[in-house]
């Protein structure tokens, strides 16, 4: 068998930077409680205006480093052209099995970029094959066993939906957003040359906080990061709520 490095939590993103962006707060949370966390990004994001995909994959490591995350994999699947179909569902269901999640995040079904809702509709597909059986695929020539995770859950990012629940990122805020900035190339940066884009716009970032404070103020919190699932939630003690 080949080995497995089980996680608590696997977060995949269309493009290196989006898991930072939309749940990158959840991330440095359970990462500071000791879970163990992986980042899987589907594309190098080569086709990015600003920057190139060798720089976006170094950046990407020092946005993982700031989060506290061990494991981060790129899938180099095509950059806006990648499908939700066979080909694809083999290299996530792979991923899958080889860290086993308990908990997927991944993109919005519905967000600005329209990789974000097939990276969705791609990823939730992998997720229920990965545990089916007779789906055979293999890691250094070892067969690998099914694996399907509890849930899957979308983070919201661009587009603005009322949450099904939301997380309270306040201590992690500012490691949310510096792990953002890594990203150097993709943001405002008044020394750059580069043209201009919607993310590297100077109104952008805050932008970021202030959706961060609108998901912590439906929790009473000062921070939040909201969530969308496809069924209920469920809760051991409803006295935990906040």
């Amino acid at each position: 068998m080949p080995e497995i490095i089980k996680t608590d939590v696997l977060a995949f993103g269309a493009h290196p930077d989006d898991v930072e962006l939309s749940c990158g707060g959840t991330i440095a949370s359970l990462c500071a409680a000791g879970k163990t966390v992986g980042i899987i990004d589907l594309t190098r994001g080569e086709l990015g205006t600003r920057g190139s995909e060798e720089i976006r994959i170094s950046e990407a490591r020092d946005a993982a480093d700031i989060l506290g995350v061990k494991i981060r994999e790129n899938l180099s699947l095509r950059d806006c052209f990648f499908k939700d179909d066979e080909s694809a569902w083999f290299e996530v269901i792979k991923i899958i099995r080889k860290y086993r999640p308990d908990i997927i995040l991944t993109n919005a079904k519905d967000d600005r970029h329209p990789d974000h809702g097939k990276a969705a509709n791609l990823v939730k597909n992998a997720a229920f094959l990965s545990g089916l059986r007779k789906i055979t695929t293999s890691e250094h020539g070892k067969i690998q066993e099914p694996w399907r995770p509890r849930k899957v859950f979308y983070s919201i990012q661009d587009r603005l939906m009322m949450p099904h629940f939301v997380i309270d990122i306040t201590p992690h805020f500012e490691s949310k957003m510096n792990a953002i900035k890594a990203f150097k190339t993709q943001f405002f940066n008044p020394q750059s040359t580069e043209p201009k884009t919607y993310i590297s716009s100077p109104h952008f970032l805050p932008f970021l906080e202030a959706r961060a404070r609108e998901m912590g103020h439906l929790i009473g919190a000062e921070f939040g990061e909201g969530f969308l699932s496809d069924t209920p939630v469920g809760l051991d003690d409803i006295t935990l709520l906040k």
